[in-house]
């Protein structure tokens, strides 16, 4: 048998789809789609690792302390806020820490890691052809959010960006669904685009996902495993590994 590239990529698609298998999803019940960024869209080990990582040790040489107790007071402090807006915001973080996490998020060690998922333009461009509205929901602050959406393309293919920092209330809060609908009511200029009923949201964060559905948007999908390098299963019975398991 002759070996050829186009064989060899659909064996793999095949093996692919047959590892994760297909959700069915009616798309004509939906209108709006809200995605995540961070290990929906893009692949979580950049955060993970700037956090885990890279800032331990750059906080470490700055403030010339030993990296071990600078990893323990960060590990403390970052769990400290977990589920708040502080936890998610560079800001906060950059007066209690005395540096600027923005640049350091940005330096070029550590920005080779922004890449997105796999199937996330495909996915988009998915969306595109059913004619969905796209909307990008995040908790990322906006200095950390616009430099991923600089250093990718899936911005193109989004109808609205929307990060929480402009509400001042994180996603895992009812107060932000309430005020993500009145937003999207507003920019729709009273006409009603935004229906939680015909609503579809994509999120690797279960505590989110459940806010989100307790709001009442009808439809939540969970992400399996947003950062590439650490696996993880979802308890959720609606949860995918990539998004070609709804792109039908």
């Amino acid at each position: 048998m002759i070996w050829s590239p186009l064989a060899a990529m659909n064996t793999l698609i095949s093996s692919t789809t047959l590892a994760h298998p297909i959700m069915i999803i009616d798309w004509n019940t939906i209108d709006t789609v809200l995605l995540d960024m961070d290990g929906t869209l893009l692949d979580l080990h950049y955060d993970n690792y700037f956090w885990s990582t890279y800032l331990p040790k750059r906080y470490a040489d700055i403030k010339n302390i030993p990296l071990d107790l600078a990893e323990a007071n960060l590990r403390q402090h970052i769990r400290s806020l977990e589920g708040t807006l502080n936890w998610y915001c560079l800001d906060y973080w950059s007066e209690a820490l005395e540096i600027n996490i923005g640049e350091l998020k940005a330096e070029p060690a550590i920005t080779h890691k922004i890449i997105e998922r796999p199937h996330t333009l495909a996915f988009l461009q998915f969306l595109h052809a059913q004619n969905k509205h796209v909307v990008l929901v995040t908790n990322a602050h906006p200095t950390g959010l616009n430099m991923k959406i600089a250093a990718t393309t899936f911005g193109e293919y989004l109808h609205h960006i929307v990060s929480s920092h402009q509400f001042q209330t994180p996603k895992e809060e009812q107060r932000f669904w309430q005020y993500l609908s009145e937003h999207l009511l507003a920019l729709a200029h009273g006409k009603p685009t935004f229906d939680p009923a015909r609503t579809l949201f994509i999120d690797d964060n279960e505590r989110i996902l459940q806010a989100a559905d307790t709001y009442g948007i009808a439809h939540t999908i969970g992400i399996h495993q947003p950062d590439s390098t650490i696996l993880r299963q979802l308890a959720i019975p609606n949860a995918i590994h990539h998004f070609t398991e709804i792109m039908h």
